[in-house]
């Protein structure tokens, strides 16, 4: 068992106060937006071994690399290869990141395979695929969470857009009253991101302004525009579900799925991917063509998720992949030692209170990686969140 020692990713959405607030530091004033656990090759976390020759400090992926059963266990290794098949993240959004949606696997490898056989540079700005990995994903609230999340009714959208009173708007609102539900949500989508870029400023401009008027359901639209005036992901952000998270509640992004976190922080797990096709609300590059063969253009529920409590005080999110698996103890004081042996990986955050695993004592932020098979307890008192792969 190892204490981890973590990178945080200063992306520019991320809160200057949240994860600083849950370490019991003082913020640095830059935005603090992701803590990443695991063995992502991106920014894998650090732990320190004992060898013959002294103790050395490693990266996870050294460990993992230089004996892939022993840490990882033999059936993950046969199911996933060698390397760790899940990363774990505390985010903290203090902005909106971009609407975005995750391929499934077969339309992952189907895309990795053809930019490589095209040759796009792994790192170029137009790449869409890094790999040939799906990317389901599951955020579970740490504080009151907003974001968006799968599309809803076109019926409502469509009476969200007309409320702002902006003309230009109008060929959407029809769009999506006038055609069965899958054909108006994807020639809106098409429409908004294919059009004239002054001319959709300008509407943009103009439904923010009424979306701050009005208030209401249409203020975290006018909260998005303040951050990204403009931009087209504004609009198609009004297609989607917006959710409220309350601490403990979590979403399910599977493959298709479109959406975004907008503020709040939260504990995220996701198959160790890298690949996103964004919808709006970014600079960054966005694949059209890729990303309507992507998108499920269908209107869905955001299905807030509850943790099912087991006898043995673990309670578990239910997701239906295999790559990862998300659970919770609440530990009391001076209650019976807690024992989270498995044979599979895990990873370790503790989020309240003090917990302790095996010798290592662990405060809110603060994680530990267990391989598989090696016996380990939790003491508390606290709340720690356990992630490993789906049995």
């Amino acid at each position: 068992m190892d204490r981890l020692s973590n990178t945080v990713r200063p992306y520019a959405w991320g809160s200057t106060t949240a994860i600083p607030a849950l370490l019991g530091i003082a913020p640095t004033g830059e935005p603090q937006a992701e803590m990443w656990m695991g063995a992502h090759p991106g920014a894998p976390s650090r732990i320190t071994r004992t060898t013959a020759s002294g103790e050395i400090e490693l990266a996870l992926t050294e460990a993992i690399d230089a004996d892939p059963e022993g840490e990882l266990g033999a059936p993950t290794v046969a199911r996933f290869g060698p390397r760790l098949p899940f990363l774990l993240k505390l985010l903290a959004a203090g902005a909106p990141l971009s609407v975005q949606v995750h391929p499934d696997l077969e339309q992952a490898r189907e895309g990795y395979a053809d930019e490589e056989a095209r040759g796009v540079p792994i790192n170029a700005p137009h790449r869409t695929y890094k790999d040939a990995n799906h990317k389901p994903e599951l955020i579970c609230a740490l504080t009151p969470f907003a974001g968006l999340c799968g599309f809803r009714p076109p019926t409502e959208a469509a009476d969200a857009m007309e409320a702002l009173g902006v003309d230009s708007l109008k060929p959407y609102v029809d769009l999506l009253r006038a055609h069965p539900e899958e054909a108006a949500l994807r020639e809106v989508l098409t429409a908004i991101l294919g059009a004239d870029p002054a001319e959709m400023t300008e509407t943009v401009t103009e439904a923010a302004a009424a979306a701050e008027r009005l208030g209401g359901a249409h203020a975290p639209y006018a909260r998005i525009a303040h951050h990204f005036p403009g931009d087209p992901g504004v609009l198609a952000a009004m297609l989607l579900n917006y959710v409220e998270l309350q601490p403990g509640e979590a979403l399910f992004l599977g493959a298709g799925v479109p959406h975004a976190y907008l503020d709040g922080l939260g504990v995220e797990i996701m198959a160790n991917s890298d690949n996103v096709l964004r919808c709006g609300l970014t600079p960054k590059h966005i694949d059209v063509p890729e990303l309507l063969r992507i998108v499920r253009f269908e209107a869905t529920e955001p299905g807030v998720l509850r943790p099912e409590a087991a006898p043995s005080g673990e309670e578990l999110y239910e997701t239906p992949v295999d790559e990862f698996a998300l659970s919770r103890y609440t530990l009391a004081s001076g209650a019976a030692p807690t024992d989270l042996t498995a044979p599979t990986p895990q990873i370790l955050l503790c989020t309240a209170g003090t917990v302790t695993v095996g010798e290592i004592a662990l405060g809110p932020g603060e994680s530990a990686y267990v391989p598989a098979d090696e016996r380990v307890e939790a003491t508390g008192p606290g709340t720690l969140f356990r992630a490993t792969v789906a049995a």
